[in-house]
């Protein structure tokens, strides 16, 4: 099964022209988020809480065994003796990361890399879709869930994670932009209200949330 990483990248990469749905700083640190409700769904690592030996609010390894997959181990191995705020960790996270999941995505042969030059001089470097049928049936089982339909964990992680970047609407044709972006909100905190992980899917999705905000904030900033 793809990680959560390489379906969120998937996603937010256009089909067709091989660039990113949503801008690339806020691509980055959902898939850093990704990569965290990734362990936190197989019970690797949770936010620690009142009367926890770890500061509050931090995450923490709940169990340092390997995930089998070399990026998800080396960011368990990372929290296991380095315990942050999610906030911390999103942006920690988000460096090179999209270009390795490129690559594996590109192994994968779900998209093919087209380089060429703007205006003759930059490189540029896309990725359009080779094979859809992979991110055609994540896109179903998100659909489905915004028109009702109990989502699972993995689509409801990922809809927390399109929300926090405001880019449900982008990856799902034909839904409506408001309904959609009510629905998925809705579904990010019922699916886990009950659930053990619960804490940690709230702080990453307000942690990936905050980091957008505060970078597109710096960006208006700097440009006046």
């Amino acid at each position: 099964m793809a990680l959560l990483a390489e379906d969120l990248l998937l996603l937010l990469l256009d089909d067709r022209r091989g660039s990113t749905v949503v801008d690339s700083t806020s691509v980055d640190y959902a898939l850093a988020g990704s990569l965290l409700l990734e362990l936190a769904l197989a019970g690797r690592i949770d936010v620690a809480g009142e009367g926890s030996s770890v500061k509050k609010g931090r995450l923490y390894a709940l169990d340092r065994d390997p995930v089998d997959d070399p990026l998800l181990d080396k960011v368990l191995s990372r929290i296991a003796v380095e315990q942050r705020k999610p906030e911390s960790w999103v942006p920690k996270l988000a460096k090179g990361l999209r270009s390795d999941l490129l690559r594996r995505v590109e192994d994968a042969g779900a998209v093919r890399r087209q380089d060429d030059k703007v205006l003759g001089v930059f490189p540029r470097h896309r990725f359009p879709q080779a094979d859809g049928s992979g991110e055609a049936a994540v896109v179903e089982e998100l659909r489905r869930a915004l028109e009702g339909q109990e989502p699972t964990q993995r689509a409801a992680a990922l809809l927390a994670l399109l929300s926090a970047v405001d880019a449900v609407h982008k990856v799902v044709p034909g839904v409506d932009k408001k309904q959609a972006r009510k629905r998925a909100k809705a579904i990010s905190e019922d699916v886990w209200a009950a659930s053990a992980v619960a804490s940690a899917v709230r702080a990453v999705s307000a942690a990936v949330a905050g980091a957008v905000t505060a970078s597109t904030t710096a960006a208006v900033i700097s440009s006046t």
